[in-house]
């Protein structure tokens, strides 16, 4: 039985870890052949390939990095010739409020999770129109939309993420690209275990966070990839400008 995205090619971004990894083992076993786009893409295992599709286009460098994103679209168009699904995983945090965070660090975590998400979503409309449609995926956050201490060019990345998201789901809807954003919550990734441990006590800041969650637990990478699954196949035909909540009830409760 052919997988929900067989015949489908997707980028993925981040797709070294956390979510992105996870995402790339779950699309390849759903039929996808895939672009795989991270600054430490070596780091992808053999493994991560469980699928029917080509082998998977390694993509090393900045998703924030213009000349590099337009380099690797080209790379894409010229393996695949084009592609239908963009998954945006790449991200960073700084951790600090606003009097402590240097401009440097503000642009470092805007251009990674703002700007490379803005970079990959023009180059997929782009190939997409040429396709006849496709689903673009941004991640965002929950502390996007509950705020949250220490974090400031985090949060006002990931909030600008999702009203970017919207925007192009109404511009682009009549040329079938559908664009639909994911809300996690705490994920076990590396990007959220760093950031327990740059905490004054680590053990604290992550009880406080499983605390949040009426669940009762952390998120796992996987849930989340199912998430972005089902916004990538046609199960979500109907489904575009959404911000799809995985957050374990943080923003509920």
């Amino acid at each position: 039985m052919p997988g929900r995205l067989a015949g489908k090619v997707a980028v993925i971004t981040g797709g070294a870890s956390g979510i992105g990894l996870a995402s790339v083992r779950l699309f390849s076993r759903e039929g996808a052949d895939l672009a795989i786009v991270d600054r430490e893409v070596a780091k992808v295992p053999d493994t991560a390939r469980e699928g029917a599709g080509k082998a998977p286009l390694l993509l090393e460098g900045d998703v924030g990095d213009e000349a590099a994103v337009e380099r690797h679209a080209a790379a894409v168009d010229e393996r695949f010739g084009g592609f239908d699904i963009l998954l945006a995983c790449a991200g960073w945090s700084s951790r600090k409020g606003v009097p402590d965070t240097t401009l440097a660090e503000w642009e470092g975590v805007l251009n990674t999770n703002l700007t490379g998400s803005f970079l990959w979503s023009r180059a997929a409309i782009r190939t997409m129109r040429a396709r006849g449609g496709g689903a673009i995926i941004l991640i965002a956050s929950q502390l996007a939309f509950a705020g949250g201490r220490r974090n400031a060019a985090y949060l006002a990345s990931k909030g600008a993420v999702a009203s970017l998201a919207r925007s192009m789901a109404v511009d682009h809807a009549p040329e079938g690209i559908r664009v639909n954003t994911i809300v996690p919550g705490a994920i076990r990734t590396p990007l959220l275990e760093s950031g327990f441990r740059r905490a004054e006590d680590p053990a604290a800041a992550r009880a406080w966070s499983v605390s949040r969650h009426p669940l009762g637990r952390l998120g796992e990478p996987e849930e989340v990839a199912q998430a972005a699954l089902f916004l990538a196949s046609g199960e979500s035909s109907f489904t575009t400008g959404s911000c799809l909540m995985v957050d374990g009830g943080w923003l509920a409760g």
